[in-house]
This record gives C-alpha cells, sequence and structure tokens, in this order.
C-alpha cells in the first residue's frame, strides 16, 4: 500500500517540529544563560533597592534621634558640639545639621561659630540649592553686625531677583539698611513695592504696612487689606 499526501505531510510536519525542537534546545543550551543572568539581575536589583530603602529609612531615623538628643542639651554651646559631631554621608542631611547648628550658636551669641556653619552650607555644592541660599540669606543677617552695609545691598539684591527663592525677604532687608542709612523715600518705595507684589506673604504685607505708618508715610491704596493689618 503506497504512502498518501496525507502521510507524507504529517510525515513533514514531524520532521519539521523535531527540527525546530531541536533548534530550540540548541539556543537554550547556547543562549540560555543570558535568561538566567536577566532573571538574576531583576531579582537582584530589586532586593538592593529594597535594601537600600530600609537602610536610608534606618539612617534617617538615626540621624533624626541624634538630632532630637543634641536639642535636649540644657546649654547651647552644649548642643552646637552634639550637632557638629553629627556624621552623615548625606549632603542634605550635613546641611540641615549646619543650619540648626547655626541657629543655636547665633542663640548663645556665639556670632563666629554660627557663620562658619553657615558657610559650611552655602559653600557645599552638594548640598541643596535652597539650604545653600537660605544659608546665604542668614549669614547676611547674623553677620549685620561685621559687614557693611554696601555689602549687604550687593548681596540682598542678587536674592531680590525674579525668580529667587527668597527674594521678599531679601527685598524687606534692603528696605531696612535704606532706613539704617536715613533713606526713607526709597524704603518706603521698597516697602510699597512689596505691599502690592503678589508674591508676597500676610505676614510680610502687615510689617511693611506697619512700617510704612512708623516712618511717617500712609500707603498709598488704603484697601480692606490696610485697615485690617492695623488691627
Amino acid at each position: 500500500m503506497g504512502i498518501g499526501v496525507s502521510d507524507t505531510d504529517s510525515f513533514i510536519d514531524e520532521v519539521t517540529e523535531e527540527v525546530r525542537r531541536d533548534q530550540l534546545y540548541q539556543s537554550l543550551r547556547k543562549y540560555g544563560w543570558i535568561a538566567v543572568v536577566v532573571v538574576l539581575l531583576i531579582v537582584g536589583t530589586s532586593a538592593y533597592f529594597e535594601w537600600q530603602r530600609v537602610s536610608n529609612t534606618n539612617e534617617a531615623r538615626q540621624t533624626g534621634d541624634a538630632i532630637l538628643s543634641a536639642l535636649e542639651n540644657d546649654q547651647a554651646d552644649a548642643r552646637v558640639a552634639a550637632l557638629v559631631a553629627i556624621d552623615s554621608d548625606s549632603a542634605d542631611v550635613q546641611a540641615l545639621v549646619s543650619l540648626i547648628a547655626a541657629h543655636e550658636a547665633k542663640l548663645s551669641d556665639d556670632t563666629a561659630t554660627a557663620l562658619a556653619m553657615l558657610e559650611k552650607v552655602a559653600g557645599n555644592p552638594d548640598a541643596p540649592i535652597e539650604y545653600r541660599q537660605l544659608a546665604e540669606l542668614k549669614s547676611l543677617l547674623v553677620g549685620a553686625n561685621v559687614l557693611s552695609a554696601e555689602d549687604r545691598i550687593a548681596a540682598f539684591e542678587g536674592m531680590s531677583a525674579p525668580g529667587q527663592p527668597y527674594r521678599m525677604i531679601a527685598l524687606e532687608q534692603l528696605a531696612l539698611i535704606a532706613v539704617e542709612q536715613g533713606r526713607v523715600e526709597d524704603a518706603v518705595t521698597m516697602l510699597e513695592d512689596i505691599r502690592i507684589d503678589a508674591e508676597a506673604s500676610s505676614g510680610l504685607r502687615t510689617r511693611a504696612v506697619q512700617l510704612i505708618v512708623a516712618l511717617g508715610s500712609e500707603p498709598k491704596e488704603i484697601g480692606d487689606f490696610t485697615l485690617s493689618s492695623g488691627n
């Protein structure tokens, strides 16, 4: 009995399937290690990120405990020393601790240490820009008695440019320096600019109005805000 067409087709299909299976096994033997490596990388990466997350959480908790412990000291100089002793690989944490230490040093009238802590933050390129600019601002305030009015004006003018995070505070400080120098009209003009600036907080607007009145002037626009701010 002869072999029919259907039998021939079945035989060809079986041979083809067998060839494909052999090719698959050969590919697995040749390239299967790649799949294993990929799986190991995925598992390893997931494990690493989980370990890193837990590690960062533990470090943040330990740093927070260290800061709280440092602030429990009765003496300001002891608080500063404890804060300075806190060690961290994070530039963010270092900056934050230095800012707190500067504040504590200022409370004890240790201007030199306060300025040193602030300079440490302001001069650290790895620290967040917000912390660096805050340190620069606080340096100008803390060092008001040792810096010339011209130096402070130049610095505050740079910080008062549009888009700067502490622009409104810098404008207020420029107005206060103008008062120090007896430039009352300039101060009132600056305070008026602050009062009508959309970026100014309600507290800053209130201070501006109060200072305008204290300087013997009147706000140019008497509105609901001006009337209520004097309460």
